[in-house]
């Protein structure tokens, strides 16, 4: 089968002719159909992740080994399973939780697999879905996506569920309150999607790029801002016509994070999910007595992914703007992602079904 793969850190991905997997005891063999783009795999493919102050943690160093097939938002057919697996799964439209952990610790048992320390996840720490099929090692990580479309809802298993996990992080709030949203990509358009899902807050969305924001304000945005406005926190805080009790970063840079810091009120919880880099310096006496909660926030549970994928059936998640491109043109997508030319998401299709 192709697989399109990292082969060196920093070089363009390969179009690599590999085995077929052969599905054993739980395993699941998925048809690809759909595989979404995340700024993620731009980290991957890079080789690092930005830690700041000169520090770097290696791909190697979080668990990836190349060569490696990248990919992690994935729905698509099944085509094949082990002896241990229920075959009424064969022929069904699926989407993937790619958030796998090892199986067996407490956290894995409990479906929190994103909390499990020897994670495995598809796509990052192991074989993903830029190819022609994936192997999914037990079908509990399987969703029925039944009459979805498989584009819309391969992103569900990134985009979406990293916008609902963070969304559900924030604190009860009232209409007069406010969550800003840092960052109008793929995760941000997202979020506003399934914001009313989840809180009544005003919603206000900050980026530098005019396309990104109308695209939000399209989206259902309350407020949008152009970061890069002169004396950005004071009009930020301005503008936002109510109290800032919540921030999601989905940018997660030094500089987004100094912001979220800035415009904060006591007892605002602030959320970072990007992994753009750097650092955040905080003065920590300033913590208790303004009672603000930092934390982070990666992706979400098998179980929110269903909930989400519930929500989409019944048509209370608003879609988001997709660009679908072969599977062959993943390098380009990658440059158009990592140059901010795309709104949305990017969704790839092996080439034999493009």
């Amino acid at each position: 089968m192709k697989s399109y793969q990292i082969v060196d850190w920093g070089q363009p991905l390969q179009a690599r002719q590999v085995a077929q997997p052969v599905p054993q005891g739980k395993q699941v063999l998925v048809k690809v159909q759909a595989a979404g783009l995340c700024h993620s795999d731009i980290h991957l493919r890079d080789g690092y992740f930005d830690l700041g102050g000169n520090k770097r943690l290696t791909a190697a160093q979080y668990g990836a080994k190349i060569p490696m097939t990248l990919g992690h938002e994935i729905a698509g057919s099944v085509a094949q399973v082990g002896v241990e697996v229920d075959p009424a799964w064969m022929g069904r439209q699926v989407l993937v939780y790619p958030w796998i952990g090892c199986g067996v610790c407490e956290a894995c048992q409990d479906l929190r697999d994103t909390d499990c320390e020897a994670q495995r996840s598809l796509g990052a720490k192991a074989d993903g879905g830029f190819s022609e099929y994936v192997l999914v090692p037990d079908a509990r990580y399987l969703i029925d996506i039944g009459t979805l479309d498989v584009h819309a809802a391969a992103t569900l298993a990134c985009s979406g569920l990293t916008a609902f996990g963070a969304l559900k992080k924030m604190p009860p709030m009232k209409p007069t309150d406010r969550i800003l949203l840092i960052g109008a990509g793929g995760l941000g358009l997202s979020a506003l999607a399934a914001a009313r899902l989840v809180t009544r807050a005003g919603l206000v969305v900050a980026d530098i790029d005019p396309v990104k924001l109308q695209a939000a304000q399209a989206q259902g945005a309350d407020v949008i801002f152009d970061n890069r406005t002169p004396d950005t926190a004071a009009a930020l805080k301005a503008a936002a016509g109510g109290p800032i009790r919540g921030v999601i970063d989905f940018v997660g840079s030094g500089q987004t994070a100094s912001l979220a810091m800035a415009v904060a009120v006591k007892g605002t919880v602030i959320v970072i999910v990007g992994l753009m880099g750097g650092s955040l310096e905080i003065a920590l006496p300033l913590l208790s007595p303004r009672n603000l909660t930092v934390r982070g926030s990666h992706v979400g549970t098998l179980d929110e992914l269903k909930e989400l994928v519930e929500y989409s059936r019944q048509g209370q998640l608003p879609g988001i703007p997709l660009t679908r491109r072969p599977m062959s043109e993943v390098n380009e997508a990658l440059a158009d992602l990592e140059q901010g030319k795309s709104v949305g998401r990017i969704v790839l299709t092996p080439s034999e079904l493009a």
